[in-house]
């Protein structure tokens, strides 16, 4: 059972570390930014679609076959916007970052669907930018730790796209509810206390083909209520259910903020392992 508890001299030293090792230095980059992941047609209709479900795809123009992150961002799937993390930048990766509708404008699933949709368009279209689509990683920190692993544990969601969810090469939520998340919860008038498992908790959806799943959270004594704990269960219970590529990693000495900064260099080192 792999579960590390990662002190912050040591994770920072790490980070620093990887800001050079694998890194494209000279490398030319590309953004192309705003790019519709649904369909015209949707957009047309609903201007907050239009608005919303958008991605921008930093990539190297001069490689071939890099793997490719898609990166959720957080704001507790009412707030926040698209990013590529600094940490990310000149890797040698390809990044998509996601934009996605919010409560209260939406509600659950239609985040999660958004997601789902622009993991599907990276599956579909990342070649065209000289990415290896057997190489894709998805990621995110906070609400979009929580969407990585509903898209990439329950199946549905990819599969209306003709997406199996066990080709993603990695699963790598930051700090993400295994629980329903709380914004769910609150869409249902249940407190933020009150823990809910059902068909929108990825616990709900443990098995042994998902892919390899790396669970990063930040101390728990400084991270939000439960946060650790939920991804401690996690981690436990897909190894009950036989997935073996199940691994949590704990950066004590960050809260759930600052911890996304040094989870960077794991999920980076984890690519790397992957050929």
């Amino acid at each position: 059972m792999k579960k590390r508890r990662l002190i912050a001299g040591a994770v920072l030293l790490g980070l620093a570390a990887f800001s050079c090792v694998g890194a494209e230095k000279g490398a030319a980059y590309r953004t192309d930014k705003d790019v519709l992941y649904r369909t015209q047609a949707l957009a047309e209709k609903d201007e907050y679609v239009s608005q919303r479900c958008r991605l921008d795809v930093y990539y190297p123009t001069d490689g071939n076959d890099f793997a490719t992150v898609v990166w959720f961002h957080g704001g507790g799937l009412s707030g926040g916007e698209k990013f590529v993390p600094r940490q990310l930048k000149q890797q040698g990766i390809a990044v998509v970052a996601v934009n996605y509708r919010l409560f209260p404008k939406v509600r659950c699933p239609v985040y999660i669907e958004d997601a789902a949709a622009a993991v599907a368009w990276t599956f579909n279209h990342i070649q065209d930018y000289g990415g290896d689509p057997n190489r894709i990683f998805v990621s995110g920190h906070s609400a979009g730790g929580y969407l990585t692993s509903m898209v990439g544990l329950d199946k549905r969601y990819l599969a209306r796209h003709g997406i199996d969810a066990d080709r993603i090469a990695g699963l790598i939520p930051y700090s993400g509810h295994t629980i329903t998340h709380f914004t769910v919860r609150k869409e249902r008038g249940i407190p933020g206390t009150q823990p809910i498992v059902d068909q929108f908790a990825p616990l709900f959806h443990m098995r042994d083909t998902a892919p390899p799943l790396v669970l990063i959270t930040g101390d728990r004594t400084l991270e939000m209520l439960g946060r650790y704990e939920e991804n401690a269960y996690m981690m436990r219970m897909m190894k009950v259910a036989g997935h073996e590529q199940t691994e949590l990693y704990e950066l004590q000495g960050f809260n759930h903020g600052q911890m996304a900064e040094p989870a960077h260099a794991i999920l980076l080192r984890h690519i790397r392992k992957h050929k």
